[in-house]
């Protein structure tokens, strides 16, 4: 098991935002988080990251207890976080921003170190814009950007959170296609996502979150043949 989320209680402050929350990513597996906007998808991976630590449950990593690590200490482990907001460094080259991710490679199961060159292969944009400043890049050329950047420091898990937020439909489908390449690498994923179709074209398995609380888990095959819960907790 790569991850294990144990019955975890988030807060911001005083709001209770998270309640026992649990759920597991396998190797080289994809995993969705689904829902309405404020049901606690961002906070999830939050707390997996140690943005927003949980005040009790477990998080393991490769059987490893994570919960009160700080992020630094868990990006070492292994975990990249994607974030919603696409934070990149403006005023640097988009070589520059890869650049300054730059891990020392090392081989694991299937998947070698990622490069520049490699990060390139999957984003083929990112050649062309290489000696662009980051600022000027388009919002979807900004997310294959945080991608790629995450991607140099050889995660072992891959967070992705809302990678389509605010993207139009040509770019979603061009991320779509990239992150099944990830996925044919071998790449284990676990994404937050708004948008129910892209996520259920990519994903394994499922969690539908209402309220804060897991409301349905299962293959993402077993919710395709259920309208019921499709109508209910995601509009479809």
């Amino acid at each position: 098991m790569v991850l294990a989320v144990k019955e975890i209680n988030t807060f911001y402050g005083l709001s209770h935002i998270l309640f026992g929350v649990s759920l597991e990513v396998r190797q080289s597996e994809t995993v969705c988080i689904l829902g309405r906007n404020g049901v606690g998808k961002t906070t999830t991976l939050r707390s997996i990251m140690g943005l927003a630590p949980p005040r009790s449950g477990s998080i393991k990593f490769k059987g490893e207890e994570i919960r009160g690590k700080q992020p630094f200490d868990i990006y070492r482990l292994g975990i990249g976080l994607v974030p919603e907001d696409r934070i990149i460094f403006p005023d640097l080259t988009v070589h520059e921003n890869l650049e300054i991710a730059v891990k020392k490679g090392e081989r694991r199961g299937s998947m070698e170190g990622w490069t520049i060159e490699k990060v390139q292969r999957l984003f083929p944009i990112l050649k062309a814009r290489d000696k662009q400043w980051g600022g000027t890049l388009s919002g979807g050329e900004q997310q294959m950007l945080t991608i790629a950047r995450t991607l140099m420091g050889n995660p072992r898990l891959l967070l992705l959170d809302e990678p389509s937020e605010g993207l139009a439909p040509l770019v979603v489908k061009a991320i779509e296609e990239q992150i099944l390449l990830l996925k044919k690498e071998g790449m284990t994923i676990l994404l937050s996502e708004q948008n129910s179709n892209l996520a259920l074209k990519i994903s394994d398995r499922g969690y539908i979150l209402e309220k804060g609380l897991v409301a349905w888990q299962g293959a993402v095959s077993e919710l395709k043949g259920d309208p019921e819960i499709m109508k209910n907790y995601l509009g479809l």
